[in-house]
Order: C-alpha cells, then sequence, then structure tokens
C-alpha cells in the first residue's frame, strides 16, 4: 500500500483535530488510554484484538499504529500474522453464516411462487 494514499497522521492534524472538539478529543484519548491498559487482558493481547479488528475494519491508521503498539508491547511478528489470521477467517466465516439468510430468502421466495408448497430441490431434502 502507498503510503501517500491517506494522508500522513502528523502532529499538525492532531493539533486541528483537538481544536475543533477539544472536549471531545480529550475524552476519546482517555478512553483510549483506559482501553489500551493492561488489566484482564495483558496490554500486548489488547494490541493483538487491536492489530485484528484494525484489518476487518480495514483502517489503514489503525493497523500502523496498533501494529506498532503490538510490537512495542512484546507481540511477535508471528503473533501478530496469527492474529491477522484469524481476523481474516472471522470475516470470511461471517460471509459463510449469513448464507443462511439467502438460502432462507430463496426458500421463502420459491414457497411463494409455488402457493406456499416447498419447491423443488427444498421438498427433496425434507423427504
Amino acid at each position: 500500500m502507498p503510503h501517500d494514499l491517506f494522508p500522513h497522521a502528523t502532529p499538525e492534524l492532531a493539533a486541528v483535530r483537538k481544536n475543533l472538539a477539544p472536549h471531545i478529543h480529550d475524552a476519546f484519548t482517555a478512553f483510549s488510554e483506559q482501553v489500551f491498559k493492561a488489566g484482564a487482558l495483558p496490554a500486548k493481547t489488547k494490541q493483538l484484538i487491536a492489530v485484528a479488528v484494525a484489518h476487518v475494519t480495514q483502517c489503514p491508521y489503525c493497523i500502523r499504529g496498533h501494529t506498532k503498539a503490538a510490537l512495542r508491547d512484546g507481540a511477535t511478528e508471528q503473533e501478530i500474522i496469527e492474529a491477522i489470521w484469524v481476523a481474516a477467517e472471522m470475516r470470511a466465516g461471517g460471509a459463510y453464516a449469513h448464507s443462511a439468510l439467502a438460502l432462507d430468502t430463496i426458500r421463502e421466495v420459491n414457497e411463494r411462487r409455488s402457493g406456499g408448497r416447498p419447491s423443488g430441490e427444498h421438498q427433496e431434502q425434507k423427504i
């Protein structure tokens, strides 16, 4: 990914964001600091989760920032890539699981078309 695809996160941009909404900025910063503090989950684990989520939400800033934070908190390259693969599987798994909605819709439409009787293939599967 080219580094210039998105504007670089600079101190100047951060200052503009803070100046435009200082109370919200400060509240969000405090929230973020609390979330990523070690607690029931170690900070490294929280950063690995964040790296995985950043890939699913496709946030390039989050990917860069949380990858750096995960490394800072002791994550290995292998742990980071494994977290990314977990995210990829979950994203793909969601599409697979949601296919049930499409299949159910197909069944409903076919039943309406046939006057409420299950249609061909579904009928055979029930017998």
